[in-house]
């Protein structure tokens, strides 16, 4: 039996740049439960589809934010999901609202660069705010949910260059952007 090779084969990744951005969720992925320096936690992500296109595949940009899903008034996901909103929540939704009803939502996210102990640099997304006054919301355009991507693990090459293998260390909420996230 010949053996199995995995090596570091660092990949072509190119984060949009920094900036504001016209977005669309596209996605939302559960991450189930993950081990976090606080315990375990329930994870989700939002995936975000960007009006910057991606200069080497002519296709838009896609980043995540990674959340504990958690509607308190602390919880980054509520602050999100109530800018995407464009209203705070009820007493009632707080008591259970489907995240899946934030997909086709527009908004515009801020995009910083962070940059790993390994030089490889990721766009996360720092803020999410509503659209301006007059601003027309974006479309999501050429993009497969997670949920609905082959078993095999291929990534279609809908998602404009930075929506890879989750393993590659190139997925736009993986281990390097959540580290960079201090998640």
């Amino acid at each position: 039996m010949s053996p199995i090779i995995a090596s570091d084969t660092g990949g072509n990744f190119r984060p949009p740049p920094e900036g504001l951005y016209n977005a669309v969720v596209v996605d939302v992925v559960d991450h189930g439960i993950q081990q976090t320096q606080f315990g375990p936690k329930h994870k989700v992500s939002l995936r975000f589809q960007l009006d910057e296109i991606h200069p080497d595949t002519g296709k838009r940009f896609v980043v995540a934010r990674r959340y504990t899903l958690s509607l308190n008034q602390k919880a980054t996901l509520r602050l999100h999901a109530e800018a995407l909103r464009g209203k705070k929540f009820t007493k009632r939704e707080l008591a259970g609202f489907d995240l899946e009803q934030l997909m086709g939502l527009g908004c515009q996210v801020q995009i910083v660069h962070n940059t790993t102990d390994d030089g490889r640099t990721f766009g996360n997304v720092q803020a999410c705010v509503p659209l301006s006054k007059g601003m027309r919301p974006l479309e999501p355009l050429d993009y497969v949910r997670v949920q609905d991507r082959p078993e095999n693990g291929s990534s279609p090459a809908e998602a404009g260059g930075d929506d890879t293998d989750p393993d590659d260390g190139h997925d736009p909420d993986g281990p390097a952007a959540q580290q960079s996230m201090g998640i």
